[in-house]
């Protein structure tokens, strides 16, 4: 029997360049994106934009080193064909689904932009860092229109509006072997406050960003989304001529529903009783849907008479 190829996928990986004052990340979403689009039958055309979803807040989150701190990523719009889309990561765990009107799906081309899935809406994204506020921790959550021809585009434009960070982030989602694969890439020039000096606001044409972004627009999509592709021969190939480029593993990603059926019961409980009866169905359960997972927990009124 023909042994399975090696795939590359699940594992983020960080990487600087020194000397060009420059950051970056990558990620390769393979099985974990799998079990998460499993939960849900999606069509085409929103499997692809929540896989897109999902590397961002992937390569996001993946610059939280605190345990314990979460990204959220989330999309919400009024009259789109997807009407909400959540992403989170917490500890490696990823997870993510959208809530969209089937009927406005099905009438959009597959090559749909991002006006064309969403309308007019925002983009927010929360990071909440567990260190004290006093070494840059505390909730922070920059909204801003969602702008551009895809999610990505969208979030780059987060970086450069509300971080004032220059950004560049390219995504890539394809099917192998009738399974998806999505892959993406950030890179930011680090501001300069960061080193003790005046910080750096959008400044696109400083000469080193403009060096290393250009390096970075090369990038093809297939590469992203090749599961074969080690992510170190990719910032080999983009940045091979530089001096110094350090790379970093991040920890291995894995498919993160926080549902649990104990920690539902026990949320539950801490509403009156009358409240709990008016909860509760025909059949004296108190039901809770999880979005991420699809799953339902039944929760029945006598398990509070214990």
């Amino acid at each position: 029997m023909a042994s399975q190829p090696e795939t590359f996928g699940d594992q983020p990986l960080r990487f600087s360049i020194p000397v060009r004052d420059a950051r970056g990340r990558l990620v390769r979403l393979d099985a974990v994106l799998n079990e998460i689009l499993a939960a849900h039958a999606y069509p085409p055309l929103i499997e692809k934009t929540l896989a897109e979803a999902l590397v961002l807040t992937a390569m996001l989150g993946a610059s939280l080193k605190d345990q314990g701190s979460q990204l959220t990523m989330q999309v919400h719009t009024e009259k789109g064909a997807i009407r909400l889309l959540v992403c989170d990561y917490k500890d490696g765990a990823l997870r993510g689904y959208a809530q969209f009107d089937a009927d406005t799906v099905a009438a959009l081309p597959s090559d749909s932009t991002l006006f064309g899935i969403f309308g007019t809406g925002y983009l927010a994204i929360t990071f909440d860092r567990v260190r004290p506020a006093s070494e840059g921790g505390g909730r922070y959550q920059g909204i801003v229109p969602l702008e551009g021809s895809c999610l990505s585009e969208a979030a780059q434009n987060y970086f450069v509006q509300s971080e004032q960070i220059p950004t560049f982030i390219r995504t890539a989602v394809d099917h192998v072997d009738g399974r998806c694969v999505a892959g993406g890439i950030l890179v930011q020039h680090l501001p300069e406050g960061e080193e003790g000096r005046e910080r750096l606001h959008v400044r696109l044409d400083h000469p080193e960003w403009e060096h290393v972004g250009m390096l970075a627009f090369t990038v093809l999509p297939e590469e992203l989304a090749d599961p074969a592709l080690p992510l170190e021969e990719i910032v080999w190939r983009l940045f091979h001529e530089e001096d110094e480029v350090r790379v970093e593993q991040a920890g291995i990603l894995t498919k993160g529903c926080r549902c649990d059926p104990v920690h539902i019961r026990d949320v539950i409980a801490k509403f009156p009783a009358e409240d709990r009866a008016e909860m509760a169905d025909e059949s004296g359960d108190i039901v809770v849907d999880c979005e991420f997972c699809s799953r339902r927990f039944p929760v029945s009124l006598t398990s509070f008479n214990n």
